[in-house]
């Protein structure tokens, strides 16, 4: 009677070990070609107190100093289900006719538009052969870095902590080796950002990115 308990308790711990030898920890980084859509910009003019409000067609220039980039940690529980913390250095210029109108020298977001996410992930491994395509979303907060002149000389210059942000992400990844990987994917981001401009001045603006980026995954 006492035989069977042995193999059913091997059994037993074998099933319980097999989700943590499925966890598999990859790090990412990543660049590409960003942009953003119109989108409009309002708030309190710096020292004049003035509202303004304008619809404004944002700059990416991607491969601009400092450059589009971006890095992911994931932690993949299972061979399918993991969870990532995202950061992405996007950019976001004011063109010089919109900032004319308004009456600012400079308004950009270029050091940068930076979004940090905590991204659930799914991905199909041996869906196509050797290529494991996968998705994201994740949650998190907007922290520009907010670079803005007035026609006055007003300027504003530092990291803010804006408001809430969200992003999407779907890809392909392609093994070198048996831990290198090469990957391209479409990523979406949104933000609400609400800050302060010097001398008593604000902005709101919701900020979309598009991005197509390629970059290398090593897996550990």
């Amino acid at each position: 009677m006492k035989r069977p308990i042995l193999p059913a308790a091997l059994a037993l711990a074998g099933g319980l070990a097999a989700p943590a030898l499925a966890q598999e920890y990859e790090f990412s980084a990543y660049t590409g070609w960003q942009t953003l859509p119109h989108s409009r910009i309002s708030g309190d003019f710096p020292g004049t107190g003035a509202s303004y409000d304008e619809l404004i067609g944002w700059d990416g220039k991607s491969f601009q100093m400092p450059p589009y980039y971006g890095v992911r940690g994931t932690w993949w529980r299972t061979d399918t289900f993991g969870l990532a913390l995202e950061f992405t250095h996007a950019k976001a210029y004011m063109p010089e006719s919109e900032r004319d109108a308004l009456g600012f020298d400079r308004f950009e977001f270029t050091d940068g538009h930076n979004i940090l996410t905590l991204n659930a992930m799914k991905r199909w491994p041996q869906e196509w052969g050797a290529a494991t395509p996968y998705v994201g979303a994740g949650l998190g907060v907007a922290f520009p870095h907010v670079d803005a002149e007035t026609t006055t000389g007003s300027e504003t210059y530092g990291y803010q902590l804006t408001g809430p942000a969200a992003r999407l992400l779907a890809g392909v990844s392609y093994p070198v080796t048996e831990r290198l990987s090469v990957f391209g994917e479409y990523q979406f981001t949104y933000s609400t950002n609400e800050g302060d401009l010097g001398d008593g001045g604000t902005f709101s603006t919701d900020l979309k990115t598009n991005a197509l980026n390629v970059g290398l995954s090593l897996k550990f």
